[in-house]
């Protein structure tokens, strides 16, 4: 394993870490199965994986509980734990204590090495400050709950250097990767973090698994390189290429995506990849850029919809349409994935939105809020007849075009 510098702080973080968000699954029912995750979170300890990271929600609120018995035997030791305060359900600056109390408890832990506000954006920073939630993490350290505080952000690079210069932060975390080096943070913003001394976590570095399934082109891209990498092991590279990241989060939910995961971060290193590997790199994510119709990110601050759809499924799958072509790919994605959202008004599920594009309303409550600026009910409209109606793709978007 290889181990990078941590911003200003003390812990020699392994260049790997470990995304407890998609842990492995039952297969009968969608839910964290216990005793294969807290296998697979000890075997990716014993890799030398020393970085973890989990949240309120994840795992449907069982990632927390779940680390908790893994965490046992001395693992807790080993590593460095993060989890996060949910800030979509704080109402009131008491709501963190509710929230890191109970985090601590399910934890199975009597502190945090880090504590971060969760998914900070232009609104949810207000409420930072509005509550003085800042004062709250500053009692917290000094009660010893907390060694370190930081934040998860998904916003624009103007709101990221506004965040970052309102405290004195040990880390952040953001969305970066070969494609996403000019939206949300941005390159930009992960230098102007690093030069303050914070350390950088990198979330999302596969881009949602997206660059681990190239299309053809892509592939024929990869196959004239000198050195011979997978698909996921370009992605990775590319982001430990930074000399401003600190660590790289991985959801891994098997033991061979750990070993693969691990072997790639062994072979890792700063500045280390030649021209010709940066060269293939640029030419990769140009022919990623052509295929993705819709600039979401599933940053879901358009969620919830007032019209119960589920917005950042629709446009995924319709971006998905267009990375397999609209015959090979067409059929199976709506049968299997469109076809799961609902097309009813008796399945709709407003408080959990789970709709196709046809219950778009074009009320435009979501146009203020999208960080892409992405006319969203413009292109829902899109996914609908392309989806819903089966109109082809291309009578509303120029696949060819470079």
């Amino acid at each position: 394993m290889e181990y990078r510098k941590f911003g200003s702080i003390d812990w020699k973080v392994s260049a790997l870490g470990l995304g407890a968000m998609r842990l492995p699954t039952k297969k009968i029912l969608p839910r964290v199965d216990w005793d294969e995750s807290i296998e697979l979170i000890r075997y990716a300890i014993d890799k030398d994986i020393n970085y973890i990271d989990t949240g309120w929600i994840y795992g449907l609120g069982a990632s927390e509980k779940v680390l908790g018995e893994a965490l046992k035997d001395g693992y807790r030791e080993k590593v460095f734990l993060v989890t996060k305060l949910p800030m979509f359900l704080v109402r009131k600056s008491e709501d963190f204590y509710k929230y890191l109390n109970q985090q601590l408890k399910s934890l199975q832990t009597d502190y945090l090495d880090a504590y971060f506000f969760h998914g900070l954006s232009r609104n949810s920073f207000k409420k930072v400050k509005e509550l003085n939630l800042i004062e709250k993490m500053e009692e917290a350290k000094n009660k010893g709950l907390i060694k370190h505080v930081g934040f998860s952000f998904h916003d624009t690079l103007p709101v990221f250097k506004e965040i970052i210069d309102f405290y004195d932060w040990d880390l952040a975390q953001i969305q970066y990767n070969y494609m996403d080096t000019a939206v949300q943070a941005t390159h930009e913003g992960l230098k102007y973090a690093h030069e303050k001394g914070i350390a950088v976590v990198i979330m999302e570095p596969v881009k949602g698994g997206k660059l681990a399934n190239p299309p053809e082109e892509a592939l024929k891209i990869m196959k004239k390189a000198s050195n011979q990498r997978t698909p996921v092991d370009w992605a990775l590279q590319y982001v430990w290429n930074q000399p401003e990241v600190a660590v790289v989060l991985s959801g891994m939910g098997s033991k061979k995506m750990v070993n693969e995961n691990v072997e790639s971060a062994s072979n890792s290193g700063i500045n280390s990849l030649s021209e010709e590997d940066n060269n293939i790199i640029s030419e990769l994510a140009e022919i990623y850029r052509k295929s993705i119709l819709v600039q979401c990110t599933a940053c879901k601050y358009c969620m919830p919809c007032p019209s119960g759809v589920n917005i950042p499924e629709n446009f995924a799958v319709l971006n998905n349409v267009a990375y397999t072509g609209e015959k090979g790919g067409m059929t199976f994605l709506i049968n299997r994935r469109y076809k799961k959202l609902a097309k009813s008004k008796k399945k709709l599920n407003k408080e959990y939105p789970n709709g196709n594009a046809s219950f778009c309303t074009k009320c435009g409550e979501c146009l203020e809020k999208c960080p892409q600026e992405i006319n969203i009910p413009e292109e829902l409209e899109k996914v609908d007849a392309i989806l819903g109606k089966g109109k082809n793709i291309s009578e509303y978007y120029d696949l060819n075009s470079d």
